[in-house]
């Protein structure tokens, strides 16, 4: 069965989990901006990653047939410094025109402080000017819902923007339900220590249903496992969930969700 992961970093992956992730199905990735494992010194840095995600990236997936897309940001991670985001921020308009660039993330608040939030709202406004889909990064553990809310209320603040072209990224279970009911997309975050196991991500399925929501694996430079999305088709099979559904959380949400971008293409 085919599934798409619609948040991995595979600039920090192996050629060999390109390798892995197609056999186990794979054909589509997207892969949002995000911290290197350091800060970076100088905008500079930041305009070779963006080349690295818009010209290299898609061609060491496609060794492997897997279509590679990418968002664009300055990480919530490295937000805490307005001057030095904004530096960043105006690169970003000279890469929306690559054809595998989605929109704008992931953005949102790492520590919830007043400059995260303006840095925030910033890349808002820069997704509104260029009609961009959003990818939002919500904070880890005690701080994630208080992080989900101001991040939904500076969204809803701006009234151009369509909570339906937002994704809320690593809900969990305090924090999903109120996405979904304030009209935004719900990823889950298959992460093994600080956000879902496959196990939490089916029970959150059997929870709240499967619109609007979508499984990820968000591998990364940390303890992760690109695997993660067939690991929790399995479980959900293994506790009865339809074909059906099971492609619907890991194909066919990922698919509608950014297919709303008509460089989105997936067969």
């Amino acid at each position: 069965m085919r599934y798409i992961d619609p948040h991995i970093h595979m600039v920090s992956r192996t050629t060999d989990d390109y390798q892995r992730m197609a056999q186990a199905g794979c054909v589509a990735i997207t892969e949002p901006a995000f911290w290197a494992g350091f800060d970076r010194s100088s905008p500079k840095g930041f305009f070779d990653y963006f080349r690295q995600l818009t010209e290299y990236e898609p061609q060491r997936a496609a060794m492997f047939g897997i279509r590679h897309f990418t968002w664009l940001c300055i990480n919530p991670k490295e937000g805490d410094d307005p001057g030095f985001a904004r530096e960043v921020m105006s690169i970003i308009p000279d890469f929306l025109d690559k054809q595998t660039v989605l929109g704008i993330g992931e953005i949102g608040l790492n520590k919830n402080t007043k400059n995260e939030l303006i840095v925030l709202e910033d890349h808002i406004g820069l997704a509104e000017k260029h009609n961009q889909l959003i990818l939002v990064h919500t904070p880890h553990l005690e701080d994630k819902l208080k992080g989900t809310r101001i991040i939904m209320d500076a969204i809803e603040a701006n009234a151009s923007i369509d909570p339906g072209r937002v994704l809320i990224d690593h809900v969990e279970e305090h924090t999903v339900k109120e996405v979904l009911d304030r009209g935004f997309w719900a990823g889950m975050t298959l992460y093994p220590d600080t956000k879902c196991t496959p196990q939490r991500a089916a029970d959150i399925v059997e929870m709240y249903g499967n619109e609007r929501i979508w499984i990820n694996s968000a591998g990364d430079w940390g303890i992760s496992d690109p695997l993660s999305v067939p690991k929790a088709r399995i479980e959900m099979k293994r506790r009865g969930h339809s074909a059906a559904s099971i492609e619907k959380v890991s194909f066919e949400n990922p698919r509608t969700f950014l297919g709303q971008c008509p460089r989105f293409d997936v067969e």
